[in-house]
């Protein structure tokens, strides 16, 4: 049992590094290639005029210019986050790239009242809903082995797993009539794992 924690804990992760190393400039050089043949808009070349995108974990990150390039395309925004100071700001920078009206909503994606509340306060303001991107994640670097409580490990399940299940299920019903789309937003390590990361990556 030891030769294999000593496998997974100094020969796996140097062995993963040196892979990504190998592979990534691979697949960014393609995706280069690709975008500049095909010169896709930062929307895949939809017309996001009219309609209406409600993103999760809007206040900063990849959220936060998701927002911005859905912005650009003249798509009005619903923006969520527990930093709802944060949205503001974004939503003013939205406005002034282009999107015609921004919502925003403090809420918690991890609460389920909270989920079905944003979802019909975005479509009672706009009277669609078009895309939904669940964005809002936490990390979390812990081994499992090291974990004293399942208690301190629920927060990351509720907000990484539930948080974008939640938004999609009250979601969907306005998402067929408008034939509109879903955007997960997900990280490699559900697909590759790595020591300390194990509810993570779940």
């Amino acid at each position: 049992m030891d030769v294999i924690h000593k496998f997974i804990h100094l020969v796996l992760p140097p062995v993963i590094v040196v892979t990504l190393c190998l592979i990534l400039p691979f697949i960014f050089t393609m995706k280069l290639v690709f975008s500049l043949i095909m010169r896709p808009s930062p929307l895949s070349g939809e017309n996001m005029s009219g309609k209406v995108v409600l993103i999760t974990g809007g206040s900063s990150g990849i959220g936060e210019h998701l927002a911005y390039e859905y912005a650009k395309g003249g798509a009005s925004l619903v923006l969520i986050a527990r930093r709802e100071n944060s949205l503001r700001e974004v939503a003013r920078k939205a406005v002034g790239l282009g999107s015609p009206d921004v919502l925003v909503v403090g809420a918690d994606v991890s609460k389920v009242d909270e989920c079905k509340q944003f979802v019909e306060a975005a479509v009672n303001h706009f009277g669609r809903l078009d895309h939904l991107v669940c964005n809002a994640g936490i990390i979390s670097f812990c081994a499992f082995k090291d974990v004293t409580s399942i208690a301190s490990c629920t927060s990351l399940m509720d907000i990484n797993f539930w948080g974008s299940f939640y938004p999609t299920y009250f979601a969907v019903p306005h998402l067929k009539r408008s034939k509109g789309k879903i955007i997960v937003n997900a990280s490699s390590s559900g697909w590759m794992g790595s020591p300390a990361m194990t509810f993570y990556g779940v």
